[in-house]
């Protein structure tokens, strides 16, 4: 602990330098200066970690004295040694931040290192409480922030569905002699896409994209993205790739680990205006909550991290405390949405990890992301594709979705691929067809968010009714409802809004194709 005496009184200091000599063992290094301007320029190099301050010296006298070292240096306790026993005088310079008053007379070793010890410790823990304060707010921000973009996200992801859907139709199933037209579907396709991008980035910042969770090695999805990457930073940042021999496995969706690579990397490539290099390591991490350099903000436990470190402008203090929020961007205008690292945030915190940031002025930025490490071996990743012959059926679906268009849409694209459609606007419809319908009813497909009663509620009824169902929830975001067990139904699975028609076409046949589920041991 390094303290700094400022004290005139020569004789004064030597007698504090013996006394702290006593205690060796408190591990206190003393330096000593008998002016405030001394006293000012050691406090300016940032290495001390409590004063010990008479106030009456040759160049100040009094409480201004506390005040100008206060100001010089707020975070750093100020223990008042003064030979002056003065009540009111103790009493001001406590309210004024002072963290102790003592009185040179009344004084021993003892004392004096208590003095320090709970002077330090207190500054710390009011430390401590600000920064938690800070922490709530920011907190509160990001919340208030998060509940608004998801609610337009749900919104324009059922008007996105429409549009996409439509124009997807349209462009597979008509001839256009006229290139205008062609073309001015292509653009509505292009822009349709763009807009779907930017509501699942949102999605992903408040944390309701719905997930499809696979154990996963990050150096081989780090390998896969080694090509693509070296072609997004360009050919005067080198990409340098540090693996570890041994990683251990995490449960994250493959889309969003590669999401994640991809927004840090353009990050740090735009903070590389002049070339650099940017550095792809993982690792396996021991947290144990007691050594002083790992980040304070992560439960103790055994994880995999996932570090992207570039050698650009890095970030001011005020850029950091509001990087994650969403639309917040240093970038000039029409050069970036502000998505990508509340995009990141988000993917992070919904996966179960946990996201560490170190960056320093014209030094660079490191991204430390710290993922849950599980046991298991990695599933391996075989993309579906089928042709649109494979989507057809001839089964029965109810279809449950309270928004018009949506409806419309999607029992248009299932009568077209065979399917007979039952469609319901609520749960209460949904219900009564259930009970009054035809003999067999193979497939639930429901919007999850719906007035009076959720998808997964609906679903639990209807169960009760039919126990053979299969369920398919379309989702533009989560909430509450994916959380409960009951959306967790065997034979139940998710597509995300906006969907195409391939993509509707695909998941219903999948999901009509798999076996039966056993619903037994659910049940019990």
């Amino acid at each position: 602990m390094h303290v700094l005496l400022i004290e005139d009184n020569e004789d004064d200091a030597c007698l504090i330098r013996e006394m702290l000599r006593e205690k060796q063992e408190a591990g206190i290094l003393l330096e000593w200066v008998d002016r405030l301007s001394r006293g000012m320029t050691q406090l300016a190099q940032g290495k001390t970690d409590l004063v010990l301050l008479d106030l009456s010296l040759p160049d100040s006298h009094g409480l201004e004295t506390f005040d100008t070292v206060q100001s010089c240096a707020q975070d750093v306790p100020i223990v008042v040694l003064t030979g002056l026993d003065d009540e009111a005088m103790a009493n001001q310079a406590v309210r004024r931040g002072a963290q102790d008053y003592l009185v040179k007379g009344r004084l021993d070793s003892y004392l004096l290192v208590r003095a320090i010890r709970y002077a330090v410790e207190r500054k710390q823990a009011e430390r401590a409480l600000r920064e938690s304060e800070a922490r709530l707010r920011q907190s509160q921000k990001m919340e208030g922030i998060g509940q608004l973009a998801g609610g337009i996200a749900h919104d324009f992801n059922n008007l996105l569905t429409v549009i996409n859907s439509y124009t997807d139709m349209l462009l597979g199933d008509v001839g256009f002699d006229n290139l205008f037209v062609r073309n001015g579907l292509d653009q509505i396709k292009e822009a349709g896409h763009r807009a779907a991008s930017l509501t699942r980035q949102l999605l992903a910042f408040t944390r309701q994209q719905v997930l499809e969770p696979k154990i996963l090695d990050l150096n081989e999805s780090v390998s896969n993205m080694a090509k693509l990457l070296r072609r997004l930073i360009g050919e005067d940042i080198a990409l340098v790739l540090c693996p570890h021999p041994a990683l251990g496995r995490v449960k994250i969706d493959p889309g969003q680990v590669e999401q994640i690579i991809m927004n840090l990397a353009v990050n740090a490539r735009d903070a590389m205006p002049g070339g650099g290099e940017l550095t792809i390591e993982t690792m396996n991490v021991e947290l144990d909550g007691v050594d002083a350099h790992q980040p304070p903000s992560i439960e103790p436990g055994s994880y995999v991290m996932l570090g992207v470190s570039d050698t650009g402008r890095g970030m001011d203090a005020d850029t950091q405390t509001r990087m994650f929020e969403p639309f917040f961007t240093t970038k000039g205008p029409g050069k970036g949405t502000g998505l990508g690292l509340a995009t990141v945030y988000g993917i992070v915190m919904q996966s179960g990890g946990k996201i560490w940031v170190y960056s320093e002025l014209d030094k660079g930025t490191t991204f430390k992301i710290y993922l849950p490490r599980i046991e298991g071996a990695a599933e391996r990743l075989e993309p579906i594709s089928a042709p649109n012959a494979a989507l057809r059926g001839s089964e029965t679906i109810l279809l449950v979705e309270d928004e018009e268009m949506v409806r419309a849409l999607a029992q248009a694209i299932l009568e077209r691929n065979g399917y007979t459609v039952l469609a319901a606007k609520n749960g209460n419809d949904a219900l009564r067809v259930a009970q009054e319908g035809p003999k067999a009813i193979h497939l639930l497909l429901t919007d999850t968010i719906m007035p009076e009663m959720n998808g997964p509620e609906l679903a639990q009824h209807v169960l009760a009714i039919r126990p053979a169902i299969k369920v398919l929830y379309m989702s533009g975001y989560t909430d509450k409802a994916f959380t409960s067990t009951a959306a967790w139904e065997p034979g139940s699975a998710f597509l995300q809004k906006p969907f195409t028609p391939q993509t509707l076409g695909h998941k219903v046949r999948e999901i009509l194709a798999a076996p039966q589920p056993n619903r037994t041991e659910r049940a019990a």
